[in-house]
């Protein structure tokens, strides 16, 4: 049992170490787990399987699920799911739409609301900059904090990356970033999820914190055949060219995250345009953070700090580390890269646009001070829900 640097007292297993990363565990703000009729894409144990056995023991899932959860029996349907069946810590956002009870959800356990979209995207409605503004006054009295989809979808035939990414173009993000941020009157706390593009990145850090996603820092257009449907994601993968312009953005960006948003390989296979938008990320994210931190293009600091720390901070979950007080959740790295191969990971979706790439594959995650996962073997652990801090228990 881990309690914390320098306690006393003795324990029934020793770890060694050496030669190892030792991180506070990461929490991934922005994950969908699916589940329900939709579990042939994923469910709660393969999820949280594939979070674990990418060093995260803390997701937070997003509402646009079947149904969506904008209710708070559909709230607390989603917190009683995941507590049968998620082998890591979690968290619930509550949906927002026009008619959703935004207080009651809020009491129910909601740790925060969103992704709230203003343009539409997989399994979740767009709202109007009239709710919007509304909503986020809502939001405001309760001392919530909204997550934001900001994107502009214009008209055309969408059936190649290159022509999915100027419907959703990089400059309608960045028009979608100013329109919401004229939208809060009230002042809310805004979180902008998935930044595309650096202008994006700059725009959304001027009026709230600012999530990027790896298939946006690691994958662009050129990565894939025009037609691959593997590739497809709202917002979309950009050109080679604007890849490397956000990564000069790097500073400004709060939180990576991976928006793991699985769909079967079947689904993907499918013609462009009748494939679903979404790629799996949950078990990829740091790992391939790691690889650039060997590489010594990013610095280990700032992997903690956006995977980890920063995520914590936001939501309001006791940080993840060694002081008196943490989380005991760590995750052991060794200091070598490898070539990403898909069979090795958990989804359930069975693909990853992430293949062949290098990558830094935990060796052991512990969480809550038990292993609970030890090279490529699980354990059986004592995960917990985070509600909100406008749970009000009844």
């Amino acid at each position: 049992m881990v309690t914390h640097a320098g306690a006393g007292g003795s324990c029934d297993q020793e770890i060694d170490c050496t030669g190892l990363f030792v991180l506070p565990a990461a929490v991934d703000m922005h994950v969908h787990m699916r589940g329900g009729i939709q579990s042939e894409k994923e469910d709660w144990s393969s999820g949280s399987k594939s979070a674990l056995a990418g060093g995260v023991t803390v997701v937070v899932d997003q509402p646009n699920t079947i149904p969506p959860v904008i209710t708070p029996d559909a709230l607390r349907a989603r917190i009683l799911e995941a507590k049968d069946h998620s082998l890591c810590s979690f968290a619930i956002n509550s949906g927002v739409t026009f008619d959703t009870p935004l207080p009651a959800m809020w009491s129910t356990g909601a740790m925060a609301f969103g992704e709230t979209f203003f343009a539409p995207s997989s399994y979740g409605e767009a709202i109007t900059p009239l709710e919007l503004e509304a909503a986020l006054r809502t939001i405001h009295s309760c001392g919530g904090l909204a997550t934001i989809h900001a994107e502009e979808i214009g008209s055309g035939d969408d059936s190649t990356l290159p022509t999915h990414d100027l419907i959703r173009s990089a400059a309608g993000e960045l028009r979608a970033v100013h329109a919401v941020t004229g939208c809060n009157a009230a002042g809310c706390r805004l979180h902008f999820c998935h930044m595309s593009t650096g202008a994006s990145v700059i725009a959304a850090a001027a009026a709230g914190s600012v999530e990027v996603t790896p298939h946006h820092l690691f994958l662009s257009c050129d990565s894939f055949k025009p037609d691959d449907a593997h590739g497809k994601v709202n917002p979309p993968l950009r050109s080679e060219k604007e890849r490397k312009k956000l990564w000069t953005s790097w500073d400004s960006i709060d939180v990576i995250a991976s928006d793991h948003a699985p769909h079967t390989s079947s689904e993907k296979e499918k013609p462009f345009a009748e494939a679903p938008a979404g790629i799996p990320g949950v078990e990829t994210m740091v790992p391939l953070l790691l690889a650039q931190v060997v590489e010594n293009r990013i610095s280990l600091a700032d992997v903690i700090r956006k995977t980890s720390r920063a995520p914590a901070d936001l939501l309001g979950i006791t940080p993840a580390g060694l002081a008196p007080g943490d989380r005991g959740d760590f995750a052991l790295y060794p200091r070598q890269t490898q070539p990403l191969d898909p069979d090795l990971l958990h989804s359930k979706c069975g693909f990853s646009p992430f293949e062949g790439q290098p990558v830094v594959l935990p060796r052991t995650v512990i969480l809550g001070g038990d292993v609970v996962y030890d090279e490529g073997e699980f354990f059986p652990g004592l995960p917990s829900w985070f509600p909100g801090k406008g749970y009000y228990p009844r």
